[in-house]
């Protein structure tokens, strides 16, 4: 059997985004700066963002890693998707590293395999794979790198298909793990898919006004009956209750864009919504400011 290179190499360099050290910093500093967010009062506990190629999402994406530029994290808990098919509830990497053109950020694998452990009496079963192709995940690790202080590890966690009471039971399982650290939740999702803009508009608006909510039983039955979509809805739930249980208590919906606000095509585009999670009665911690 061979061995698991430490480093997980990427899979999207180059291509989702520049492979240039310099280029790529300059685009996500510009997306950054560009995006003109609202006062927030109170501590960033999560954020969601899209997961297209940068030259589609970026400027959306901009808006929600704006929100904690210059602020410091000990751990961020990167939610995302898993595009492909996998018999696992939730996935995780076997690397200790990944790499991006920004260089390389560390995996911390002693909190991984004591949540593996932990979900596994639960009957949640958690897998770690190797040489992944997943690129809503590692997707926002270059904005991570441009956009937070000093350095800081990651818990990679992808998710299938999930239903709130699951959610909100992974999401205790995990806060249980993470609650003393200086945690950031980071939640991976784009929207609905190839309708036009018009309809895409409809549906993207209906599904933020329900993550608003900080309601997962809402959130999830606008996708089920068809009124919104994410790509990334099983992230959305763990996120948002875990956000809750680290004492988020408003959800600011940012921004909302779509790839045809890039390309010009209008007939057929992807939603990218923007949102700060929010604990409104925490302060914020004199070392984030």
């Amino acid at each position: 059997m061979s061995l698991i290179h430490p480093i997980r190499p990427s899979p999207i360099s180059g291509s989702w985004y520049s492979s240039d050290p310099k280029e790529l910093s300059f685009e996500i500093d510009q997306y950054i700066s560009k995006a003109k967010n609202p006062e927030i009062v109170g501590k960033i506990i999560g954020i969601l963002a899209p997961h297209a190629g940068y030259q589609y999402s970026g400027p959306t994406a901009g808006f929600a890693f704006g929100t904690v530029m210059n602020k410091k994290y000990d751990l961020v808990i990167i939610l995302s998707p898993y595009h492909a098919y996998h018999s696992a509830l939730l996935l995780s990497s076997a690397h200790q590293m990944y790499s991006t053109p920004l260089g390389l950020v560390s995996v911390n694998r002693e909190i991984l395999q004591d949540l593996q452990f932990g979900l596994s009496k639960n009957d949640f079963q958690l897998t770690q794979i190797a040489n992944d192709r997943e690129h809503s995940l590692e997707i926002e690790i270059p904005f991570l790198q441009r956009s937070l202080k000093g350095e800081f590890q990651i818990l990679p966690l992808m998710v299938r298909q999930v239903e709130p009471d699951d959610a909100k039971k992974i999401a205790k399982i995990l806060f249980d793990r993470i609650f003393h650290q200086k945690v950031l939740i980071v939640i991976s999702s784009d929207l609905s898919h190839f309708y036009t803009q018009s309809l895409a508009i409809r549906f993207d608006m209906e599904i933020l006004s329900q993550i608003s909510t900080y309601s997962l039983e809402d959130v999830f039955k606008t996708e089920k009956n068809g009124s919104g979509f994410a790509c990334g809805l099983g992230a959305i739930l763990i996120g948002m209750e875990l956000t809750r249980l680290l004492g988020g208590d408003e959800i600011k919906i940012l921004s909302h864009s779509t790839s045809g606000d890039e390309t010009g095509d209008y007939q057929s585009v992807v939603g990218y919504g923007a949102a700060a999670f929010i604990g409104k009665s925490l302060p914020e911690d004199a070392e984030f400011e």
